[in-house]
């Protein structure tokens, strides 16, 4: 008998939290497993697995309290490299449809989607697909097809600054850049600051959207 699909969710409204507890026990491979209603009880909960099931699948929050959703992403994603996260919530903003995905999320669906189709972007996900709200999927199509040419985006950024932009892209600080590349953090701070002239921007958030939009990445 092929094993249950075990979920993690994360989510601080507790009449939310209940509706998607009951429609997930209708589903005969689905096993809610843990809910919790912070990332940070949710990540000290993964530092002792003995005591309770790992998840495949995390349904993940934005708008959480103490640490959110988009930050606490990179971390679970550190603790279970493995698991699945799906973003479920109100949030249409690109920016942060654009975060959740630079950051590793398998799926971003909204909660005015109908149960039945958060339960099927959870067996999608499952399946290797990457379920999104419709109108999240229509801006990322609309994202892809305002990218500049092809040698155009080529020409924007040396390797080293992708790269750099890449990992501020998943959302390392600037030491831990360095550290990850073994070179000095004025090194990075200047490659930084260049990333921020080329793609007239002020902040990692804002450069990472743009080059998104720009098509910078893979």
């Amino acid at each position: 008998m092929k094993r249950k699909i075990r979920v993690m969710l994360l989510e601080d409204n507790p009449e939310y939290r209940e509706v998607i507890s009951l429609a997930l026990k209708d589903e005969p491979d689905i096993e809610l497993t843990s809910q919790f209603g912070t990332s940070e009880i949710a990540l000290r909960s993964l530092q002792d697995m003995s005591t309770r099931k790992e998840p495949d699948l995390i349904l993940l929050d934005l708008r959480l309290p103490g640490m959110d959703g988009l930050d606490s992403l990179p971390y679970f994603r550190t603790a279970l490299p493995d698991v699945k996260i799906i973003i479920l919530t109100q949030s249409d903003d690109e920016a942060d449809v654009l975060r959740a995905i630079s950051r590793g999320a398998a799926g971003y669906l909204l909660k005015s989607s109908t149960l039945n189709q958060i339960t099927e972007g959870i067996h999608t996900v499952m399946d290797g697909g990457a379920p999104l709200d419709a109108g999240v999927a229509r801006f990322i199509l609309d994202t892809l097809q305002s990218n500049m040419p092809k040698e155009e985006v080529e020409n924007m950024l040396t390797p080293r600054e992708l790269e750099i932009l890449t990992l501020l892209g998943e959302g390392l600080l600037k030491k831990e850049i360095a550290d990850k590349l073994e070179i000095s953090y004025s090194t990075v701070d200047t490659h930084v600051a260049h990333i921020y002239e080329k793609l007239e921007v002020r902040n990692a958030p804002s450069a990472v959207n743009k080059a998104h939009r720009l098509g910078l990445f893979p």
